[in-house]
């Protein structure tokens, strides 16, 4: 019980963080730094796909109304992202994981696996983004760069946010 406590209590925090990100970092127009997908990585297996697809749509509205000015676009992004999360999480870690709706870990799964993860879940999100963002206004060159600068930059910020979201197995 305290692990769930736990996590919905970091979940509002890291929702909260992103907020912040995307109201006050604004680096660059190339630049799209998210945290979303790797949260919704991050839920606990005993979570469908539904319910997680609510909480998906919840944290991207949330999102996007206290922060930046297209309503839905994060909703719009993420929803597709916890749409695909078993099958792709049972592509990584197999089936095993999720029939035994066990949790994940770095040490169980390794880097590898949950790096190869992360990666998925935020090129989905920040394909469906960057679509949905340029609306067939931006030059193919500029939403490439875009996706492959903001790819690279979310895998680092994400990596920190999933070990202080994944249960450490030691304790």
């Amino acid at each position: 019980m305290k692990t769930a406590q736990n996590f919905g209590l970091m979940y509002m925090l890291l929702a909260i963080i992103q907020i912040l990100i995307c109201n006050y970092c604004q680096f660059s127009p190339l630049l799209v730094l998210s945290v979303l997908p790797v949260m919704i990585l991050c839920l606990p297996l005993s979570v469908g796909t539904i319910p997680a697809m609510l909480i998906a749509f919840a944290t991207g509205l949330a999102v996007d109304w206290l922060s930046e000015g297209l309503l839905g676009l994060n909703a719009l992004s993420l929803v597709p992202v916890a749409a695909v999360r078993k099958p792709i999480m049972q592509l990584f870690f197999g089936k095993d994981l999720i029939d035994r709706k066990d949790s994940l870990s770095f040490r169980k799964n390794g880097f590898g696996k949950i790096s190869a993860a992360i990666l998925t879940f935020h090129a989905i999100f920040l394909a469906i983004y960057i679509t949905a963002d340029g609306a067939g206004m931006r030059p193919f060159w500029f939403n490439l760069a875009r996706f492959g600068i903001s790819e690279a930059s979310g895998y680092l910020i994400s990596v920190i946010v999933a070990s202080s979201l994944i249960p450490d197995d030691k304790k």
